[in-house]
């Protein structure tokens, strides 16, 4: 059967989807119950940071969170929920993760061992963690020759370049505390790592000038089959030409700086975090970037492959530069931003994390979380009450993710000086909630040998009828923290969709036929897909 023939009965979901009107999700706040309890504390350095790593550290499929902790102990938390039910964790209590001064942690598999691994970012040394299975994991820095320094940082991004055996590391560093005039003008450079021939990470190149890095994302903005970096760089500390940075990482050679000849456009915002999404459909990737008072949506302006962008945020509604509740005038502070689908309708949502630095007059201090729901018209409606999930603690990171396996989009929000909050999403608050909020997909991306086994750079597309949502995958963005697990896809009414892969290396698998309602691994070496049920891991879980 043809893919044409399999879609047609499709199309007219597509246009049912079309025509639905927007339903926000019911979210029920799990805080008190699920067992999570932690704060991200401490002085002036852990007024950035605050993020969580998401992650399935014990191979159950269900993710697990590491929370950023500043001044207090970082803690990893084990998922102990079951399928569609209440959430519920459990503190690993002897983690040799529990250090002090962590900003924010990122998952990876830097040594293709099928296991993830984490980057963590403090004030202080940097640490890779090798992760050994069953949640543990050990200090790696030695054995991958990597020297974590001792910088205040707060942004990190990877990539593969080429068939290098392991990833290519960016640690984007924050304000020099030790230069005279801190911390005005005293920003780091980022650190570039790329490993060796031994697989070691001996190679740093500075990537000067650096202006207050909050957010790092290696992106291949115009499908040319190597990713850049794009730097969100806070305005608050530097001086003189400072401004957003994308740089040109070409395979084996020195990294250097797009500029206004190129086509670069310069920006100067309060640049906190990163999310991206192809809005537009083109298949090239949109990004939208917090900051203090008006947020940026940035689409690729130019047909010629320059990096002419321009800011959509006002057309679209999601320029969230003031809260949305009360009466306040006062700008807003954005920090975490993601992009997903939380009722499955088969549009992009985005979820924003907000929160007062600290005390700072001039921007509101009570600022709640924005949750954009998107429509078939490609505008956004903030939706974050009517979804019951209202908040006004000071929010640093954060991450919408399936957490007990049953299709919806769940919320996990990091706050400076107040506990940890978890929403679960509830669906439409029917019985049949997946079906109420629309139909999804959780999909898989492995490459079985060799380097680079989460296929990091490839693009995902998921096609119902005539109408193709595309995804990069990408380790880095938000805001000190990124989630490595199932990627999600609402499909809206349809029933079944066909999904294929541009590998890193350019090559396209086959359309492959998927059903709603399930998850599925794409493998490189396989033309279906294989798919996985989780009522098994549910009943083992029971019966422990």
């Amino acid at each position: 059967m043809k893919i044409q023939k399999y879609l047609l009965c499709s199309a007219l979901l597509v246009a049912a989807n079309q025509g639905m009107a927007v339903q926000a999700p019911q979210m029920q706040e799990e805080t008190d119950s699920s067992g999570i309890q932690h704060q991200y504390t401490g002085g002036w350095e852990y007024f950035v940071g605050g993020g969580v790593a998401v992650f399935d550290c014990n191979n159950d499929q269900y993710p697990d969170l590491y929370f950023a902790g500043g001044a207090a102990p970082a803690a990893l938390y084990i998922n102990q929920s079951t399928l569609g039910q209440a959430l519920k964790f459990n503190k690993n209590l002897v983690s040799s993760l529990a250090l002090e001064a962590v900003t924010g942690a990122y998952p990876l598999d830097i040594d293709n061992d099928g296991i993830l691994d984490l980057a963590v970012l403090r004030v202080g040394e940097n640490i890779l963690f090798k992760g050994l299975g069953n949640c543990q994991f050990e200090n790696a820095n030695k054995e991958w020759g990597f020297d974590g320094g001792s910088a205040w940082t707060t942004a990190f991004a990877a990539t593969w370049e080429s068939d290098n055996s392991k990833p290519s590391l960016a640690f984007g560093n924050y304000v020099d505390r030790s230069l005279p005039g801190s911390p005005f003008g005293t920003c780091h450079d980022t650190d570039f790592y790329r490993p060796d021939g031994a697989g070691k990470y001996s190679l740093n190149t500075p990537l000067s000038p650096g202006y207050c890095s909050l957010s790092l994302l290696f992106t291949d903005w115009n499908r040319s089959g190597t990713p850049s970096l794009k730097i969100a760089n806070d305005r608050q500390y530097y001086r003189g030409e400072g401004q957003e940075q994308l740089w040109k990482i070409p395979a084996g050679t020195a990294p250097s700086r797009y500029t206004a000849k190129e086509g670069w456009q310069r920006q100067r915002i309060w640049g906190m975090g990163i999310a991206a999404a192809d809005l537009t459909g083109d298949g090239k990737p949109d990004y939208y970037v917090t900051s203090m008072a008006d947020n940026k949506l940035s689409t690729l302006a130019s047909a010629d492959g320059t990096p002419n962008f321009k800011d959509i945020a006002r057309v679209r509604g999601v320029t969230a530069h003031r809260p949305f509740v009360g009466s306040s005038v006062l700008p807003s502070t954005g920090w975490h931003a993601q992009f997903e689908d939380v009722n499955n309708d088969s549009f992009s949502d985005l979820f924003v994390v907000k929160g007062n630095v600290e005390a700072m007059s001039d921007f509101a201090l009570l600022d709640p979380n924005n949750l954009f729901l998107g429509t078939p018209q490609g505008k956004f409606i903030e939706s974050a009450e009517t979804a019951n999930l209202l908040s006004l603690h000071r929010g640093r990171g954060g991450s919408l993710v399936d957490l007990n396996l049953d299709g919806l989009l769940d919320v996990v929000v990091v706050n400076r000086e107040q506990n940890a909050q978890l929403w679960r999403n509830l669906g439409a608050g029917s019985n049949n909630k997946s079906a109420a909020m629309g139909n999804w997909l959780g999909l898989k991306i492995v490459q079985p040998e060799g380097n680079n086994r989460n296929a990091i750079g490839a693009f995902i597309e998921v096609r119902v009828a005539d109408r193709t949502q595309s995804r990069e995958i990408t380790v880095g963005g938000g805001h000190a923290g990124d989630k490595a697990h199932w990627h999600h896809f609402g499909i809206g009414v349809a029933e079944r969709a066909v999904a294929r892969v541009q590998w890193p290396d350019g090559k396209w698998s086959p359309w492959i036929r998927l059903f709603a309602n399930q998850h599925a691994r794409i493998s490189r070496d396989k033309s279906t897909a294989d798919t996985w049920l989780p009522f098994a891991s549910a009943k083992k879980l029971a019966e422990q």
